[in-house]
């Protein structure tokens, strides 16, 4: 599934990845070629790399019609290839430990440094409003990257908000430590995603 693409192509496939929600139900994607998709996904950036986020993958038949009814029915969850739960981690200062000692270890960082960052960490995750914040941005940011690598392999994806969060929650026993924050289905699109428009570049952006 790698590709090499030029700086056109990416470019091209920013501008072609849409919403798609229907797929062709034939097409099977292999557990390797997810797990290609998720590593892609995991190069994503992220606060002091502490790398917000985890995935919970729905693979197949039985396991999609188990999201089905949390999902509030969308055919997609079961059309789709895979789909992919995005949940952001409210504990990730906890990966810090392992993070900087590979780090130190490869010469990338300096002891110091590296209890010098740990200090920010924890000085940040005492802050009630932080670790939320911080599960749902990073998290978001492995979902987007998720979505620009599937559309790169030649996929589409659908980002889903509408979902039982409480209900998925109960149903696949999520740990209290992670926050559900979006599905994404992943397969090939049997109907193209819907053409939209974008507001204009002034109606967005503020030159200071």
């Amino acid at each position: 599934m790698t590709a090499t693409i030029n700086s056109t192509e990416f470019f091209q496939v920013l501008k072609d990845r849409r919403a798609v929600k229907v797929y062709d139900e034939n097409y099977k994607l292999t557990k390797a070629e997810i797990e290609e998709l998720l590593t892609l996904a995991g190069r994503a950036p992220s606060a002091w790399n502490l790398q917000q986020w985890h995935f919970v993958v729905f693979h197949g038949e039985e396991a999609q019609q188990k999201l089905l009814p949390i999902a509030f029915n969308q055919a997609q969850i079961a059309q789709s290839s895979a789909v992919i739960a995005i949940l952001g981690d409210l504990e990730a200062n906890k990966n810090a430990q392992q993070i900087f000692a590979e780090d130190i270890e490869k010469g990338r960082l300096t002891e110091e440094i590296g209890e010098m960052i740990k200090g920010q960490i924890n000085g940040a995750y005492q802050n009630p409003d932080y670790p939320r914040d911080a599960a749902n941005s990073n998290a978001s940011l492995a979902a987007m990257q998720l979505m620009i690598a599937a559309k790169g392999a030649g996929l589409d994806t659908c980002a889903i908000g509408g979902f039982n969060r409480a209900a998925f929650v109960k149903e696949f026993q999520i740990s209290e430590r992670y926050l559900p924050i979006m599905l994404i289905t992943i397969g090939k699109a049997a109907s193209p995603g819907r053409e939209t428009d974008r507001l204009p570049l002034e109606k967005i952006s503020t030159w200071i």
